[in-house]
């Protein structure tokens, strides 16, 4: 599995106008259909991957440069112009999306079950949801999930989650070729564009591989009863409390260690909190021992496994047995494509209001390369082109 990126975005609210979410439908669409006659469905899958090309299409097409509401938007484009069935007449297909239609991501997969493995498909949406909820733990609850397939086995996975506290929104971009998407016992971060940092429980680093594989012996080998009474011990600890023992033994030796915890707690303060639910876990550990999971993979994809379970084992991973996670933020870049809104300008009306008479301009510029494309007649995408490396050349001269 590789993460391409990662994006935050403050919430907006409003809706785009019809009249531009209309041309935002036949631009967007006709600019991903270019890409996928001229260099094929892995090329959009893999210029999608990019948080930051994600968010210079959305600015092109006219959506606020730096809205939450990017995502939907553009998912809802592309679902547009790549329903389920063209899977099989353009090789390509976008499922999925926010609310209801994430949910029902399942449901559509089945829909080309004739095209491609839809198993697999399903496997790989519910692990990217699991990685992006569960071992990623970063405050941010998912509420869109968009699935981008090929026809030749190539997957995107594009979800977003949102804080509440916070009011923004973290979007998750995760490609896969082949069964590569199918693993989560590597780092799969590549690139990551965020304006916010903050410690965050990150079992995909890989300096959680010890954690990880600490976590799966406590659960294959610990019996369930010992597990638990463990996870009280991590209360008592997180709590400042001695451990249970003392009032037995009469021995407080275990309160100098009890003391690190304060040190602990300030590395991330969501992660070193006390287990809410612990009767719940109590439940889910049966089922995890019945399972016997051998890869972490297999451990996220046990049906109940939430971000309580998976934090209150590596609690006791860590503050029993000594394996402390990885806290680092995925984060590696911050995400700026303003420069892409001055192409029609932006629905908030920056840095402009939107020029629908331009849009409109590009829109047929843009119908007539697709045309010419199908036709035969190359004529427009090599000028494309050229203007493309004449834009190229011009920001390597700025930026140098």
């Amino acid at each position: 599995m590789v993460l391409e990126g990662v994006a935050e975005l403050p919430l907006h609210e409003g809706r785009v106008p019809a009249y531009l979410l209309r041309r935002m439908k036949t631009l967007g669409s006709l600019i991903a259909r270019y890409i996928v006659e001229a260099r094929g469905p892995r090329e959009l899958l893999i210029r999608l991957s990019d948080p930051f090309w994600f968010q210079a299409f959305n600015n092109v097409i006219g959506m606020d440069w730096d809205s939450s509401g990017s995502t939907t938007v553009v998912l809802y484009v592309l679902k547009s112009a790549f329903p389920a069935s063209s899977l099989r007449d353009e090789g390509i297909t976008v499922l999925g999306g926010k609310g209801r239609d994430a949910v029902n991501v399942d449901k559509e997969i089945r829909l080309v079950s004739d095209v491609v493995d839809a198993e697999r498909l399903i496997l790989a949406s519910k692990l990217a949801a699991k990685v992006d909820s569960v071992a990623l733990q970063d405050g941010y609850a998912l509420y869109i999930h968009g699935l981008l397939a090929s026809g030749d086995g190539d997957l995107l996975v594009i979800q977003q989650g949102m804080n509440l506290s916070t009011r923004t929104a973290r979007r998750y971009h995760l490609r896969g070729e082949g069964l590569r998407l199918l693993a989560a016992e590597e780092d799969p971060h590549t690139g990551v564009a965020c304006n916010r940092l903050s410690p965050a429980l990150n079992l995909v680093d890989a300096r959680s591989s010890s954690s990880r594989r600490a976590v799966l012996d406590i659960v294959t080998s610990t019996p369930p009863n010992t597990l638990i009474e463990e996870v009280y011990q991590v209360n008592r600890s997180l709590k400042r409390l001695p451990p249970i023992t003392i009032y037995v033994t009469g021995s407080r030796s275990a309160e100098a260690s009890a003391g690190g915890i304060v040190e602990k707690a300030s590395k991330c303060p969501s992660f070193y909190r006390p287990v809410t639910d612990v009767k719940r876990v109590a439940r889910i550990a049966e089922k995890i021992k019945e399972h016997a999971p051998r890869e972490f993979k297999e451990l996220l994809l046990i049906e109940g496994v939430g971000p309580e379970t998976v934090r209150a084992l590596v609690l006791v991973a860590d503050l029993i047995y000594g394996y402390e996670p990885s806290f680092k933020d995925p984060t590696t870049h911050p995400l700026d494509p303003f420069l892409y809104a001055y192409a029609h300008g932006g629905k908030d009306g920056v840095p402009y209001r939107i020029k629908a008479g331009q849009v409109d301009k590009t829109i047929e510029f843009f119908a007539e390369v697709v045309d010419g494309l199908r036709a035969g007649n190359r004529e427009k995408e090599v000028l494309l082109r050229n203007l493309s490396r004449f834009a190229a050349r011009i920001k390597r001269t700025i930026d140098a």
